[in-house]
């Protein structure tokens, strides 16, 4: 019996809604690693050129984003502000920012300067850590905002000493009166004596293969769709 093709419009309409919902996914997925594929190799580039100085004039947030920066200052003590729920080698604790006025200049930049651990007795206990006074040059990697976490809840006032969920520069200056830049320097170099503050600042997660494999999946849910149609329908032919 000769091979026939029998189409039905239901059947049609189904997989064409599964072949372009595969392709159009498919499409984001890919675009999203090659966004992150730019993205890490501008990282790479960055962090591997000449540190830029930071002296109180203009920035554009995008070209600065992971670019090592050098910035001469000294920090102001009294509006430290902790992120909270940042864990690090399995142990829970804090990042502390503090503003950085910047020598010479209005302007300051927020620093992270470190982590952290917290006192697992007492959960809103604050660590203890020591603050340079003085003026002092650090280096850092610039960066436009810290990683966010689940937001629980309305954030309180934002006063010094605060535990917060995430930061932003913006918001620190609004609650500080500080004109701080749009970014934030996350500190790097050695551990200094008496501090108490770790600086293992992870690069950032940019799931680059992930995003190729999910866009791997929807092509094939397209392509299987298409052939379940087409092979589903010379059956029943």
């Amino acid at each position: 019996m000769p091979l026939r093709f029998r189409f039905r419009t239901v059947p049609f309409v189904a997989t064409l809604v599964l072949v372009l919902l595969g392709i159009v996914l498919g499409n984001w997925q890919t675009r999203r690693a090659a966004e992150k594929t730019a993205l890490q190799a501008r990282l790479e580039q960055g962090m591997a050129a000449a540190p830029l100085v930071l002296d109180g004039g203009a920035v554009d947030p995008a070209r600065l984003a992971f670019h090592r920066v050098i910035v001469r200052g000294e920090f102001v003590p009294n509006w430290p502000v902790f992120l909270d729920n940042r864990p690090q080698s399995g142990r829970t604790g804090f990042i502390l920012l503090m503003p950085f006025k910047i020598a010479g200049s209005d302007k300051a930049v927020l620093v992270a300067r470190g982590w952290l651990p917290r006192n697992t007795a007492e959960h809103d206990r604050l660590p203890p850590y020591a603050t340079p006074a003085g003026q002092i040059t650090l280096e850092g990697r610039a960066v436009r905002q810290l990683a966010r976490v689940m937001q629980l809840g309305a954030p309180g006032p934002l006063t010094p000493n605060a535990l917060v969920q995430n930061l932003e520069p913006a918001e620190l200056a609004r609650a500080s009166g500080l004109d701080l830049l749009p970014v934030v320097v996350e500190q790097t170099g050695p551990e200094v004596a008496g501090e108490g503050l770790q600086r293992n600042w992870p690069a950032p997660s940019l799931d680059i293969d992930r995003h190729k494999g999910y866009a791997l999946q929807w092509y094939a849910l397209a392509a299987m769709a298409f052939l379940f149609f087409v092979i589903t329908g010379f059956r029943r032919g």
